[in-house]
């Protein structure tokens, strides 16, 4: 028992000397971090195109879908008008039709079902919209 609390205790100090660290980063610097690390995102999922939007979807409840609608309502809320397809082509790195041609697969039974429980098990605020296609 012992052990574990110093344990816990060494991980809280590791923690608070990481924070003390992320408070000397600026808010520039900050938003390239965070920039960076989409880029880095989207191109771990170029470098993956077996991996399918529904497995993401059941894994994650996301997709590369949904990160072009991110994308699109981030870029709108700026003042940026940016369609759904200019968003698609930004996250999939080429026109959307292109890479459904070139990589998606058909969905097999069992993912469809995955996701239709996945979807049914959802609580979604009765002001949400139901997810676009």
């Amino acid at each position: 028992m012992l052990g574990s609390i110093s344990k816990c205790y060494e991980y809280k100090m590791i923690a608070r000397k990481r924070i003390a660290k992320m408070e000397k980063i600026d808010s520039n610097q900050k938003l390239e971090i965070e920039a960076a690390t989409f880029r880095r995102l989207l191109k771990h999922l170029d470098d993956h195109k077996e991996v399918q939007n529904i497995d993401l979807m059941n894994l994650a409840n996301f997709c590369r879908n949904c990160l072009s609608k991110w994308y699109r309502a981030e870029a709108e809320q700026r003042g940026f008008t940016i369609d759904y397809d200019q968003a698609r082509e930004i996250v999939y790195g080429m026109p959307y039709a292109q890479w459904k041609n070139q990589y998606q697969q058909e969905a097999t039974t069992e993912q469809l079902e995955q996701f239709s429980l996945g979807q049914s098990k959802q609580v979604r605020p009765a002001s949400s919209s139901p997810p676009q296609k």
